[in-house]
C-alpha cells in the first residue's frame, strides 16, 4: 500500500539503493514458483532492512518468519564477520528453496535455518540478540516480544513488520477480525512497555523499530 502518492513513492524507490542481483533472482523465482509471493519483503523494504542492519552491525540476528529468505539475506548484509543469523519458519516446503539462495550468497555459512514453532525454538538458542525481525503469524507477535525481550542485548533493535495491517488499524474493529485485534494489541504493547522505545515507519505495510533500553 502507498502512504504517499504513487509517483512520489516511485521517486523514493528510484533514488534509493538498487536491489542486488541475487535478490532480483530470488524475487523472480519467488513469483514463478511460490504461492503468495507478495509476502516477500520486496526490494525497497529490503534495502531499508539492509541499511538498518548495517548501521547496527549486529553479531547475532534472529528472524521470526523466513518465507523465501529475502529479508534474511537483506539482514545478513550487516552481520559481523563472526556473526550468525538464526531464522525460523514453519513451512517445510520452503526449506530447500531458502537454502539454495542462502548458499549462493556470501553469508550462507552464517545463516542457521530452524524449522518449527518459534515459541519452542527460541528458548533453545543460547544467544542474546542485537537485532530481531518479527514477520510471522500476527496473533503471536505479543508472545514473540515477551519471549525475546529478555534475550536482547541493551540497545538491541526489534523490527516488526505489517504493523499497519493494510490500514485496518484505524478502522472500526470487526469483533471477528482476530488478526487486526492482535496487531492493535501488539502496537499498544510497544508503545506502553517501558523496556523499549518505539517509532512506527509508514513503509509499505508498516515497520516498527523498537530499541531495548
Amino acid at each position: 500500500m502507498h502512504f504517499i502518492p504513487e509517483k512520489l513513492d516511485d521517486y523514493v524507490v528510484a533514488h534509493s539503493e538498487n536491489e542486488p542481483e541475487l535478490l532480483q533472482q530470488l524475487t523472480r523465482d519467488t513469483f514463478r514458483k511460490i504461492l503468495q509471493p507478495r509476502m516477500s519483503s520486496g526490494p525497497y523494504q529490503g534495502r531499508v532492512l539492509s541499511m538498518i542492519s548495517k548501521l547496527i552491525n549486529p553479531k547475532y540476528i534472529l528472524e521470526i518468519g523466513t518465507f523465501t529468505g529475502y529479508s534474511t539475506l537483506c539482514l545478513a548484509e550487516g552481520l559481523q564477520p563472526s556473526g550468525t543469523l538464526d531464522t525460523i519458519d514453519t513451512n517445510e516446503e520452503l526449506f530447500d528453496f531458502q537454502r539454495e539462495f542462502f548458499d549462493k550468497s556470501e553469508y550462507g555459512s552464517q545463516i542457521n535455518q530452524h524449522l518449527g514453532n518459534a515459541l519452542e525454538i527460541i528458548p533453545q538458542l543460547n544467544k542474546t540478540f542485537d537485532l530481531v525481525f518479527i514477520d510471522a503469524d500476527k496473533d503471536n507477535y505479543v508472545n514473540y516480544f515477551n519471549l525475546i525481550i529478555d534475550r536482547m542485548n541493551p540497545g538491541g533493535i526489534i523490527l516488526s513488520d505489517n504493523v499497519l495491517w493494510s490500514g485496518k488499524v484505524i478502522e472500526v474493529l470487526n469483533p471477528k477480525d482476530k488478526m487486526t485485534k492482535a496487531v492493535l494489541e501488539y502496537n499498544t504493547l510497544l508503545k506502553e512497555d517501558k523496556r523499549v522505545e518505539t517509532v512506527v515507519l509508514p513503509i509499505r505495510d508498516g515497520l516498527t523499530i523498537s530499541r531495548k533500553l
